[in-house]
């Protein structure tokens, strides 16, 4: 069984047991999440939502908080003695998806 949820702006593809990385979600290490915002339920029966799927959800355990590594963002223009350089690391958390409620 597998599921589609949305998340941080993005829909993600989900099965059990599956880690998975998406942006940050509020909750400490070893806190459980449930996902309300199933797009899609596929295995033997189809759910297919308008635009989710009325009472199913996925749960799933938080297993790290991080960040990813820097980028360097440089905006430049010729002749005009304009540069800028910052630097950005994306906050991100690890899932390990335990059940879909479907």
């Amino acid at each position: 069984m597998y599921a589609i949820i949305e998340t941080g702006g993005k829909q993600v593809k989900v099965e059990e047991g599956q880690e998975i990385y998406v942006e940050k979600v509020e909750a400490d290490a070893n806190d459980a999440v449930t996902f309300e915002n199933v797009l899609f339920v596929g295995g033997d029966d189809v759910k297919v939502g308008a635009p989710y799927v009325s009472g199913a959800t996925v749960t799933a355990k938080v297993e790290k908080q991080g960040r990813q590594k820097k980028i360097t963002v440089f905006k430049y223009k010729p002749k005009k003695n304009y540069h800028r350089k910052q630097g950005h690391r994306q906050p991100y958390t690890k899932l390990v998806i335990d059940k879909i409620n479907a």
